[in-house]
């Protein structure tokens, strides 16, 4: 099956990144994008309780994947980085029908709280990534709780609710201690992943489109990130894929539920 080469998947992208001024975002790869305007909804609808974490019964602590039988896949996202980023990333999903999880950090949160709010308008899962994207699961248990109690935190203040899913920064899998203080935080599951994008390396739009696609079926839930214009030339040519593939992405609570 024919994977989007470069000059594709940069052509998909054209649209969001063409004329941008390149500043950092997550890291020094990272690059802004020209802003999008806030979702229409944004600004009409009166903040409303955001879902909250669900527990299932058929579920481990640690989900990776979701059921193999349907086809639907989760994209989810690290959420930190420039902001102009993800309302980019945010819009595209949105123009192909598709749905996404947004891990979010709490510190991004504090600096970007109208987020929260556009990316639930959006119709997307929101969750929580820790307060300060450090290695948790090198962390003592004080200080481990207290990086997810602080985006729980911020989280609940904006949204009305903890956010739908945790997952641990810095790791694909949390440690069981912080599986257990997780759990002790309001969220019965930590949500890993079975195919990683490696966008943070900055490997090119082409790279991205060719690990996602390369590797994704039918459940899966794929880690991409926010901040990166990598991540945003390549999302269009995956989306486009994908549904050439007929697999639907879908929010994780949708994915597994």
């Amino acid at each position: 099956m024919t994977v989007p080469d470069r000059r594709t998947a940069l052509r998909a992208g054209t649209g969001l990144l063409a004329g941008t001024a390149l500043t950092p975002a997550c890291s020094a790869h990272g690059a802004a994008v020209r802003p999008v305007a806030a979702h229409p909804e944004s600004a009409a609808r009166s903040p409303q309780a955001a879902p909250a974490p669900r527990a299932y019964p058929n579920q481990p602590a640690q989900i990776g994947h979701g059921p193999r039988t349907r086809p639907r896949v989760a994209l989810t996202f690290h959420g930190q980085g420039d902001p102009a980023t993800a309302r980019a990333l945010l819009t595209e999903a949105e123009r192909h029908g598709a749905r996404l999880t947004v891990l979010a950090v709490g510190t991004w949160l504090d600096q970007h709280p109208e987020l929260a709010r556009r990316i639930l308008d959006g119709g997307h899962d929101l969750g929580n990534h820790t307060q300060r994207h450090v290695d948790i699961n090198a962390m003592p248990e004080a200080e481990a709780r207290a990086e997810i109690t602080g985006c729980a935190d911020r989280l609940r203040k904006l949204t009305g609710s903890i956010g739908t899913w945790f997952r641990p920064s810095r790791a694909p899998r949390a440690s069981a201690l912080v599986t257990r203080l997780a759990a002790e935080a309001g969220y019965p599951h930590v949500l890993s992943y079975d195919v990683d994008s490696l966008d943070y390396t900055a490997p090119g739009a082409a790279a991205v489109a060719r690990k996602v696609l390369g590797e994704v079926r039918a459940g899966s839930v794929v880690s991409l990130h926010f901040g990166y214009r990598d991540t945003v030339a390549a999302l269009p040519a995956v989306l486009e894929e994908l549904d050439r593939r007929r697999l639907r992405a879908v929010t994780t609570t949708e994915l597994i539920g």
